[in-house]
């Protein structure tokens, strides 16, 4: 399918064909993106796999063998922890150069440009996707087996897909008036990364700080992966409540600040 075919330049689909089309774009773009990344490659996707995998070995090694940490399945633990993540960073770290990334899309009259944000998270989840066999293979492999609670994975990843993508809406658009947003999110993230679960247990963090901790969306999300996959429960109820909320609230907002900003995308570029 070609990019032309499917964003046409001249009238905004018929209410019956949007969400056909919607999703067509999305489809497309997201191939292109995919193939964008692994052109000329000779791991290709595989590519997709090594990033988490040194993660994972160099905090195996540092928190496990040096501090001597007596998290039960700990390789597990902190492959959970590297691989969700790894999917919300690298949504919004690209997220911020979306409008100015693709300059030509952004000045194709009747282009949908609210679609971006769905297109780099959903490229960011194929690469998540693509390593979700592996760590299966590493809970099956320290006799963790599937339970009833494995039901709860696609309700997690859809909120964590509406989270990603609600915030990415506003950071897109702001880089484009203030190109020193990139730069910013850049180290947030980074920064982020050590208040958020990945490579330790939430609950040795002294219970005053705790609650500052969860204010933090991506510590709940994390918990809920780590309940369901490596303990076999339910994630808390409570939880998943507010952050689809908050989530939803995000998209709703999030996209309206985006659309309000379209309009001064081109000749801020």
């Amino acid at each position: 399918m070609n990019l032309e075919n499917v964003i046409p330049g001249v009238a905004e689909p018929t209410s019956s064909r949007r969400w056909r089309h919607a999703w067509d774009v999305l489809v497309v773009l997201t191939g292109r993106d995919l193939k964008a990344q692994y052109k000329r490659s000779f791991l290709g996707f595989g590519w997709a796999l090594a990033s988490p995998l040194l993660q994972l070995i160099i905090f195996s090694t540092i928190f496990q063998g040096v501090l001597g940490s007596r998290i039960p399945n700990y390789a597990c633990f902190v492959f959970i922890g590297v691989l969700v993540w790894g999917w919300f960073q690298g949504s919004l770290g690209q997220s911020v150069g979306l409008i100015t990334g693709n300059a030509a899309l952004a000045r194709q009259p009747g282009f949908p440009l609210s679609l971006l944000p769905h297109v780099t998270v959903s490229v960011r989840f194929l690469h998540f996707a693509i390593a979700m066999p592996l760590l299966f293979g590493l809970l099956w492999w320290n006799g963790l087996r599937p339970t009833a609670s494995w039901s709860a994975l696609p309700l997690i990843i859809a909120i964590q897909y509406l989270l990603s993508v609600g915030i990415a809406y506003p950071l897109a658009s702001l880089n484009v008036l203030h190109r020193d947003t990139q730069h910013i999110v850049s180290v947030l993230l980074q920064l982020m990364m050590f208040v958020t679960p990945v490579f330790y247990d939430i609950r040795v963090v002294p219970e005053p700080l705790r609650e500052w901790f969860y204010l933090n969306p991506m510590v709940s999300i994390v918990d809920a992966w780590r309940s369901v996959l490596l303990y076999g429960q339910w994630p808390d109820s409570r939880s998943l409540w507010i952050l689809s909320g908050v989530a939803l609230c995000l998209i709703v907002v999030g996209r309206k600040i985006f659309i309000a900003h379209s309009h001064r995308f081109v000749e801020e570029m």
